[in-house]
């Protein structure tokens, strides 16, 4: 698509006309087609932050950020007016992330039930891990996503995991304080960090054997990565993780299988996650 630089638009940077121009699309994806070079000024690539003038042409090329993930079905475990509720596998991403990524996700099946949201993150709540499985809830409009992330962010939603570890805990029951921060060495993972954010988990031990326990877990913060890189700096990874040092197994042992949060009509309600075989599996031999 062509734009013609007339007199109100002169001295615009050309992210911002970008921008004003199609706003179905979100500024960060908008920023992705500059990078990228699908934005052309007077025929060449251009940069975010130049001023446009009279009579510029620019040319904006939307088909990456119009190219739709393959179908996805998920598992519905709720679904009212507001909310759908899935059951998320492991391996499957919350949202798209980077450079015009149409990988299936939690995002890109949620879409056919939002109503009034843009964006690639439209519905979406909260994440999981991609690793991890489990209930995910999702928003069909503005007022309910707003109303539900104020949830999360008051920490009023109470989540429980369930995760398979090697070794045994110090104590059956017990909670983990420890700061988290992004590792500069590898800044795909977090580690404790003393200037880090605050992590606070909760963990109770349901059943072990010589080798591995069930823990069942309950972050008291939504820290990335928090309950595995709790469980890494206690020497006791969960298995399957291969960011923080698990044993080997067929996925990440790792699986939030219920949340408690309040609803819109201010009712409480519960969803829960049936176990998946691969962790059922672990549990029969403790």
């Amino acid at each position: 698509m062509e734009i013609i630089v007339d007199e109100s638009l002169v001295k615009q940077r050309i992210d911002k006309v970008i921008a004003d121009k199609f706003p179905l699309y979100s500024r960060a994806a908008l920023s992705k087609l500059l990078i990228s070079g699908h934005v052309l000024l007077n025929g060449e690539p251009s940069r975010a932050g130049v001023k446009l003038r009279q009579d510029d042409v620019v040319t904006v090329d939307l088909s990456p950020l119009e190219a739709l993930p393959e179908a996805i079905e998920l598992p519905i475990l709720y679904e009212d007016a507001d909310v759908i509720v899935v059951n998320k596998p492991s391996g499957v991403i919350s949202h798209a992330r980077g450079k015009f990524v149409s990988e299936p996700s939690v995002a890109s099946f949620v879409r056919q039930y939002v109503a009034d949201i843009t964006g690639d993150r439209a519905g979406i709540v909260h994440r999981l891990d991609r690793a991890t499985s489990g209930v995910m809830i999702c928003a069909k409009n503005q007022a309910t996503l707003s109303w539900l992330q104020q949830q999360f962010a008051d920490r009023k939603v109470k989540k429980t995991y369930q995760a398979i570890i090697k070794g045994e805990m110090p104590t059956k029951t017990g909670k983990i304080e420890m700061p988290i921060g992004r590792n500069p060495k590898k800044p795909q993972t977090f580690h404790v960090d003393a200037g880090g954010k605050p992590a606070v988990t909760i963990y109770d031990s349901v059943k072990s054997n010589d080798t591995y326990t069930l823990l069942e877990l309950r972050p008291l913060t939504g820290r990335t990565h928090q309950l595995r890189v709790h469980l890494k700096e206690l020497n006791h990874p969960i298995v399957g993780d291969t960011y923080y040092d698990g044993d080997t197994a067929v996925r990440l042992m790792l699986h939030a299988g219920r949340l408690e949060i309040t609803m819109p009509s201010k009712k409480v309600m519960i969803f829960t996650s049936p176990t998946p075989k691969e962790l059922s599996q672990y549990v029969e031999t403790l």
